[in-house]
């Protein structure tokens, strides 16, 4: 797989929209919160999935599933090799991370946000 095909699986999801965090594109649920992100030059993707969703990948596919390193890897953020797996893999686990985090309020805004919001 690669990042492109990612993009297009992402992007194809309901109100998912594509920003930048951290140094890499993220991708975000409808309420600002993000699910899903490129990094290592676009060679890994992560997920965030609940902790049996983690154990299910990493039982399935394990060269290309693993948790991301310490607590972002124990709270579910799970890491994919992208050359590793398959098309319909990544969906399902792309369409559960959007799905864990599309039911939850609305991210804060930034402090930056924030500001310009007063300086109008």
């Amino acid at each position: 797989m690669t990042a492109s095909t990612f993009r297009k699986i992402v992007l194809g999801l309901q109100s998912v929209t594509e920003g930048s965090h951290m140094g890499h594109p993220d991708f975000r649920a409808a309420n600002g919160r993000i699910f899903s992100s490129l990094v290592e030059d676009e060679t890994v993707a992560n997920v965030k999935l609940t902790a049996d969703q983690q154990q299910d990948f990493l039982r399935d596919a394990p060269t290309a599933f693993e948790p991301a390193a310490g607590a972002w890897g124990r709270s579910g953020w799970t890491m994919i090799t992208l050359r590793a797996v398959d098309q319909e893999t990544v969906g399902e686990a792309l369409t559960l991370a959007w799905k864990n985090v599309a039911a939850l309020k609305p991210s804060k805004p930034s402090k930056s946000s924030k500001a310009s919001k007063r300086s109008r």
